[in-house]
């Protein structure tokens, strides 16, 4: 098993978006990667789950208190063999074999790979790459060249993972009632509060940490960043405590934990004052992060699904056989190509504001962000549905621990929730489009994109296109209502606008990728706007070869 090489469309869309050689650099990458991810890295996530969960050592034998989080030597393998190959260092610095930067188009496809065996340990990659992005932007010279060579590491220097600690016991995601303070010691602050979801306490070298400064407002606003040393040589620096780590229900592989901070010393990041802008850019980060997890739990959990329906015989028959199973088979397939298409396209943009910020309009960024809210919510949700599919394919041993999807599921679970519920997300929605009538945008891009179709897609083209006009209306009627009816239908703002945006990309990949992926935006079509129909062309049948098996179907696409 090799997960790149299972993925034909990982390689379609590496063509698009990378030159030449870049693209064949990539692929050679990849593909070591996507066996290592199928094999060993897979098996040390089972254990890790399992048995090998990270521990708090909180107390030496003389009762000093250390603070000390212990984790396998498995994992500490997945961190080597993931961070050498540039999953965060590629980004920010070049890669030897090419003598220039990498991209986070590389990174993600990377990031893809390993969320189908090991999506924990991609939250602690995701708070390295949100480290690396605030140092590299935003801390000073002496910060950059004393840090950031760690956090970038490939190998060449030890490595600091990093973490971003955000959240307060008493806020939640209302961080602006955060209270943890920060005094000035001569050139550098003490913090001092606890962080009471900080996830990858004790593995990480370097935390960036919101707290407020003396005399500084209320509110998020009020708020500054500082980067915290995590370790005074090989101890726990003076002043950080881990109470505890949390007993999750998925994602073990990653510690996170209630710290105190007690007089740490720290150091500013930025301008005083603007951390919380400066964290929401990291946030914003982390939700691609986000949807990249979920549509690789969605391929693993595909795989998985079809693996068993090959391999299980049930009343005579191959369970492949069955027209029910090979409708989910495909459903699935189709679903998950258009939204990965879909992921990487708000990738692309993603990356080309990060690489030149100050080019980027504001209309520009409005739109990255809507994009990014309406697909960290649908894969979110998707992942987790993906999994329910591949248990059901399954029976009951989809529901046994000797099999990956038990815990595919409970590790699915946790992308809904961080960086931003569904609630959270659609009042980004109407923020958005209240400060920068974001939705104008959107709809005069998904119309734009529909123009240039060919010909021989009109009745797909005209079938969005009336989307796209309901979706219209429905802004429109909604200017009249009350703030709070408003909120009301936001996560329906959200999800019908990520069905248009992965309708309009289904669309765009069939005019590149030829039948097969004209097949696969029909049957997305079909299952997305006319769920409800009976399918009287059943072609999730008819183009079941072509999509699954990945060869000619006996009936050509109309």
């Amino acid at each position: 098993m090799n997960y790149f090489r299972e993925d034909p469309n990982l390689s379609f869309i590496l063509d698009q978006y990378l030159d030449d050689d870049f693209a064949e650099w990539a692929k050679r990458e990849l593909d070591e990667y996507g066996e290592l991810c199928a094999t060993e890295i897979d098996e040390r996530a089972a254990h890790t789950d399992r048995e090998g969960q990270p521990k708090l050592i909180k107390y030496d034998k003389m009762g000093n208190d250390t603070s000390y989080v212990w984790v396998n030597e498995g994992y500490k393998k997945t961190i080597q063999q993931t961070y050498d190959r540039g999953i965060v260092g590629y980004v920010h610095k070049p890669i030897p074999e090419l003598g220039r930067k990498g991209d986070y188009i590389y990174s993600y496809a990377q990031g893809y790979l390993l969320s189908h065996t090991e999506p924990g340990f991609y939250c602690p990659v995701t708070l390295t790459m949100a480290t690396a992005y605030l140092i590299d932007h935003y801390a000073s010279d002496e910060l950059k060249k004393k840090y950031l060579p760690h956090v970038l590491s490939t190998g060449d220097v030890e490595l600091y993972e990093g973490a971003t600690f955000l959240t307060e016991r008493q806020g939640g995601s209302d961080v602006g009632a955060n209270e943890t303070t920060a005094i000035k010691d001569g050139k550098v602050y003490r913090l001092t509060g606890e962080k009471y979801f900080a996830s990858n306490a004790g593995m990480c070298g370097v935390a960036m940490v919101l707290a407020r400064r003396e005399g500084d407002g209320d509110g998020s606003k009020g708020l500054s960043l500082f980067l915290v040393p995590w370790k005074d040589g090989e101890q726990t620096a003076e002043g950080i405590s881990i109470r505890r780590l949390k007993d999750k229900l998925g994602v073990r592989a990653v510690p996170s934990a209630e710290v105190e901070f007690k007089g740490v010393k720290a150091y500013l990041v930025g301008e005083a004052e603007r951390g919380i802008y400066y964290m929401m850019e990291a946030l914003n980060l982390s939700r691609v992060c986000n949807a990249v997890a979920s549509i690789g739990i969605m391929q693993r959990a595909y795989l998985e699904a079809k693996q068993y329906a090959y391999e299980r015989v049930t009343f005579g028959s191959s369970l492949k056989d069955f027209p029910m199973v090979r409708d989910t088979l495909v459903s699935l397939k189709a679903k998950q190509e258009v939204e990965m298409s879909s992921v990487f396209k708000m990738i692309s943009l993603f990356d080309n504001i990060a690489k030149e910020p100050e080019k980027a309009s504001k209309r520009g960024i409005a739109f990255e962000r809507l994009l990014i809210a309406i697909l960290k919510k649908e894969t979110a949700e998707q992942a987790i549905h993906f999994c329910h599919e591949s248990i059901e394919m399954h029976g009951g041993n989809g529901y046994i621990e000797d099999f990956v999807m038990p815990r595919l599921l409970r590790d699915a679970q946790v992308l809904t929730v961080w960086e931003g519920t569904a609630n959270i997300l659609g009042l980004e929605v109407l923020k958005l489009m209240k400060k920068f009538q974001v939705h104008n945008l959107f709809i005069e891009e998904m119309k734009t994109s529909l123009d240039a179709l060919p010909a021989n897609l009109q009745v797909q083209r005209s079938l969005v296109y009336e989307k796209v006009d309901q979706l219209d209306q429905e802004i429109s009627q909604l200017t009249s209502y009350s703030e709070e009816e408003q909120t009301f239908y936001a996560k329906h703002l959200a999800e019908k606008m990520a069905a248009i945006f992965e309708s309009v990309v289904s669309l765009e990949d069939a005019v590149k990728g030829g039948a097969r992926k004209t097949a696969v935006a029909e049957v997305f079509l079909q299952k997305t706007w006319k769920k409800n129909e009976l399918d009287t062309n059943r072609k999730s049948l008819i183009y079941y070869d072509l999509i699954v098996e990945g060869k000619e179907s006996k009936v050509g696409v109309n």
